[in-house]
């Protein structure tokens, strides 16, 4: 893959981005603050939230068409001892290697609940059939009208008949079942055919080979053939010869290398890029999106580095359908945005931008607090997410020219927000130049957000595409158990939204304001990692750790090991303060026997001696 000099102006920002990996919270929100209060005035912002207020009530007014997804996140959220259960027991079970533990397991989560409590409480048939879990399609068990009265004693007759082994293997199959509403087939002829008959004609979509990252270039190569496969099948059935009316594929680089680490940059280089590239160039001879997915923060910059040779590859050149999820979660974001539109300039394209909040949010903070960094690369507080997003969703709006948006959400507010701040961009875009590009779209999960679009295109008609996960049962459950814990919060907007005992003005807040008015900077009970123990009551700092994904710490490190490398080192015996080299033994590096480091003389029976005479002598004062 050809490569040619950045710009002054990309290498600037992309400075900035890696100094804010683990910039302080505080001063992030703050600039965030301050930018937003320049985006919508207060009267807009008033708009704004009755605008999100309405839609909300529209979809409860309407809450008997909820997709099956909504309303099991509604019953079942991370707001009760069932939800957890069900949240744990998915998460669990992908890293229980055998049946055994499997069965123990699902064993004491499906008693550690109180199910019955949930009977009737749902609109929906399948959820109270499901009411801990057991979604059987029918095979094992029939679920006669009047056991649904009495859970716990019906329970106990399916155990005492069927034995504890197969009712826990119907739960795994729950898992599966429930799960099975989030992709929208196994394959991606499936896919292609479950998505036409299952939405209006003319809805777009945006596909997701499911992997959760490659292992083994064994693995690798499967995905890669995965990927390209469904780009072919994808592209045979395109309408247009835009990449904007396409359907299009989301990428995971993770899942076409195995070490895909910014540690193995050089490797990458050789080995992933032209392999990325060439499914690159099958896309755009479909004319198809072609988007990068997102990942964990750590990959934020080999995925910068591939993205940019993709970019200025010429092969590549006279096509708009390449793509970059951006992650509204991480501190970096708008800095990211700011990267994106400049390299869109500097190559004469114009790129897909899909924003989201993130979903790795939980292993990050972990991730953080492990490694003891200064501070998180995400916000700690959802609001701030909120802030963020607004902020970029601003910038991407304001260049029509190198950035083609798509916003996806499942939040009522933000897609609000997002509808005034393009009104906006489009008038300020037909004052300064009426023959640049223009556009947006919204996008959704398969399987959930149907009801919230339905009602909002009600009042609008924005162009909406549908993000649709494609993967086996094998694949399944990493991607099943991101969407429970993003969307399952008892937080979350999706959790609390059909939720007619939550009033509508507590689900849906000025965020910008709360943070202004409140000074609410960082999460009172998430400190910095440095002062993770000192929160917990202990006299104590935290280990600071390196960031080996961060280029400049990186950098710093090497720098530091090149110079001790460089200096001679003498060990040997110390007596009385003095150092005895004696006959000096030279030590080389272990990682290359022809590099000299220092001498070390070994301790001689007279040495020993000398330090004990010293040590008696020393004796009484010491005592």
């Amino acid at each position: 893959m050809s490569k040619s000099p950045p710009s002054s102006d990309l290498v600037e920002i992309r400075t900035a981005i890696r100094n804010n990996n683990h910039a302080s919270e505080p001063d992030q929100v703050r600039k965030l603050a301050a930018e937003a209060g320049n985006l919508l005035t207060p009267a807009q912002r008033d708009a704004v939230l009755e605008r999100a207020r309405n839609l909300v009530r529209q979809c409860r007014t309407a809450a008997h068409q909820a997709g099956t997804l909504d309303v099991f996140l509604q019953e079942f959220g991370l707001s009760n001892r069932e939800g957890v259960a069900l949240m744990c027991l998915a998460e669990a079970l992908l890293r229980v290697p055998d049946e055994a533990t499997a069965d123990a397991l699902i064993a004491e989560k499906i008693r550690s609940g109180d199910w019955d409590a949930h009977l009737g409480k749902s609109a929906s048939g399948f959820v109270n059939a499901s009411v801990w879990g057991l979604m059987l399609t029918g095979r094992l068990v029939t679920l006669e009208a009047q056991t649904l009265n009495n859970t716990v004693d019906w329970v106990r007759r399916l155990v005492a008949r069927l034995g504890e082994p197969v009712v826990r293997r119907a739960v795994l199959q729950a898992m599966r079942i429930l799960g099975g509403q989030y992709v929208v087939g196994r394959t991606i002829d499936e896919a292609m055919r479950r998505g036409r008959t299952q939405n209006e004609p003319g809805t777009l979509f945006s596909f997701d080979m499911l992997g959760e990252g490659a292992r083994t270039f064994a693995d690798a190569k499967r995905y890669f053939h995965a990927y390209s496969h469904a780009i072919d099948v994808i592209g045979g059935a395109r309408t247009a010869a835009d990449p904007e009316k396409n359907d299009g594929i989301s990428v995971k680089l993770s899942a076409l290398h195995p070490r895909f680490e910014w540690a193995q940059r050089q490797r990458l280089d050789s080995e992933l890029a032209p392999g990325i590239k060439e499914l690159a160039l099958q896309a755009k001879r479909h004319q198809l999106g072609f988007s990068i997915d997102a990942e964990e923060a750590a990959r934020l910059e080999p995925t910068l580095g591939l993205f940019e040779l993709l970019a200025r590859e010429p092969e590549l050149s006279g096509w708009n359908g390449l793509g970059f999820v951006l992650q509204a979660y991480q501190k970096r974001a708008p800095l990211v945005a700011d990267w994106l539109i400049a390299l869109a300039r500097s190559t004469g394209r114009r790129l897909m931008v899909r924003l989201v909040k993130g979903a790795y949010w939980d292993t990050e903070i972990k991730h953080a607090q492990e490694q003891g960094y200064a501070d998180y690369p995400v916000y700690t507080r959802k609001a701030h997410t909120d802030l963020c997003y607004e902020v970029c969703a601003a910038r991407l709006l304001a260049a029509p020219d190198a950035i083609y948006p798509q916003f996806a959400t499942h939040n009522a507010h933000t897609a609000s927000v997002v509808l005034e701040l393009a009104r906006q961009a489009r008038a300020a875009t037909r004052r300064a130049d009426r023959n640049l590009g223009g556009g947006f779209e919204f996008q959704r999960l398969h399987g959930m957000g149907q009801l919230l679009y339905a009602q909002l295109m009600t009042d609008v008609s924005p162009a909406l595409r549908i993000y649709a996960p494609v993967g086996s049962h094998r694949d399944l459950l990493p991607y099943l158990v991101r969407r429970l814990l993003e969307n399952g919060a008892n937080s979350s907007f999706v959790n609390r939204f059909l939720d007619a005992k939550a009033p509508v003005g507590e689900v849906i807040q000025d965020y910008h304001r709360t943070i202004v008015a409140g000074d609410c900077l960082r999460h009172a009970s998430i400190p910095p990692p440095p002062r993770l123990y000192r929160q917990m009551g202990e006299d104590r700092t935290n280990s600071r750790g390196l960031d080996l994904d961060d280029p400049l710490c990186l950098s710093a490190l090497t720098a530091a090991a090149g110079a001790a490398a460089k200096r001679f080192h003498q060990a040997g015996p110390i007596i009385d303060g003095e150092l005895h080299k004696g006959d000096a033994i030279p030590v080389v590096s272990p990682s290359d026997q022809q590099i000299g480091v220092g001498a070390v003389a070994e301790a001689s029976a007279q040495h020993i001696d000398a330090a004990l005479a010293s040590a008696q002598a020393a004796q009484a004062g010491w005592n």
